[in-house]
């Protein structure tokens, strides 16, 4: 017992000084980040103006202006505009496109233009460096004049090479207290599945969650896994308001971060593949979350 007590007090001991390490290799990097950030910033909120200001030209408004630039949050900013305005979603996708690609580091993004008013969600988009991971939908629809703002939050940017070598050099010691922690984590909880084959029956649309597809009067949908996810919480409380904080914990948190306006985009996806059937919709519940409703 003695024994027992004291190899897991050696153990916590152990735990505390590569806590200590960690937190100081962690600090050196931000430190030597702290420059190179204010400059990423500034150049960042200059392409964001660019945009702003090219949508108004499109819009045919040549002498309003773009406010200025709002950082709301770590790689979150804001365009906001003096006047009102329309936009085709066409033209603000090869906008975005055009002139954030001109930064090196600026290679995954989520667009979200929202109403003034009540700060709802008017149209969004994602851009992955894999162009074939981009979420755009709704093409070709005018929106109508409004008062908008627009948030732009971009993926965590690369390390520098010097921020490299610090990472580098402390990964020695990183790898020793995964290896601690790796003991003790708490297994990944998995989502239960409707029988062996996972399979579940929503109207007269067939989810397979196992494979990740939807089958609609024989023919076939793939699902991302990401769709998937949130598709199987919906399915395995079909008819029942799902909290957004629960779609936001269960799918993205086991990954180290909550993203807010992700959420709206999967959700947009998943109801363009399940319109085949009227029956079936992903509803809003105003201050709650969502719900799958299944009328048939």
């Amino acid at each position: 017992m003695f024994n027992n007590q004291k190899l897991f007090s050696g153990k916590i001991k152990y735990l505390i000084i590569i806590a200590v390490l960690t937190l100081i290799s962690v600090g050196c990097l931000a430190f030597n980040s702290m420059g190179g950030n204010d400059f990423d910033s500034g150049r960042r909120e200059v392409l964001l103006r660019r945009v702003g200001h090219e949508l108004l030209l499109q819009s045919g408004d040549s002498t309003s202006r773009v406010l200025p630039v709002v950082k709301i949050a770590e790689n979150k900013y804001q365009i906001r505009f003096e006047d009102d305005f329309t936009f085709m979603p066409d033209s603000l996708v090869k906008t975005t496109r055009r002139l954030l690609d001109k930064s090196p580091f600026e290679n995954d993004y989520i667009v979200n233009v929202l109403n003034c008013a009540d700060s709802s969600v008017a149209y969004g988009y994602a851009i992955s460096k894999n162009e074939k991971d981009d979420i755009v939908a709704c093409l070709g629809r005018e929106q109508p004049r409004a008062c908008y703002m627009i948030n732009i939050t971009f993926k965590q940017a690369g390390i520098t090479y010097t921020e490299a070598g610090y990472l580098l050099g402390s990964l020695p010691l990183l790898a020793f207290a995964g290896f601690i922690v790796f003991r003790y984590r708490k297994p990944k909880k998995a989502v239960p599945a409707a029988g062996p084959a996972g399979i579940y029956t929503l109207g007269s649309v067939v989810f397979d969650a196992k494979n990740r597809k939807l089958d609609i009067d024989g023919h076939s949908t793939d699902l991302t896994a990401t769709e998937t996810r949130v598709l199987l919480i919906f399915a395995q409380a079909p008819n029942q308001a799902v909290e957004r904080s629960r779609l936001q914990k269960e799918i993205w948190e086991d990954e180290g971060v909550i993203v807010g306006r992700s959420l709206d985009v999967f959700i947009s996806k998943l109801r363009k593949k399940l319109e085949v059937d009227p029956n079936i919709k992903i509803a809003v519940i105003r201050g709650k979350g969502y719900k799958l409703e299944i009328s048939a």
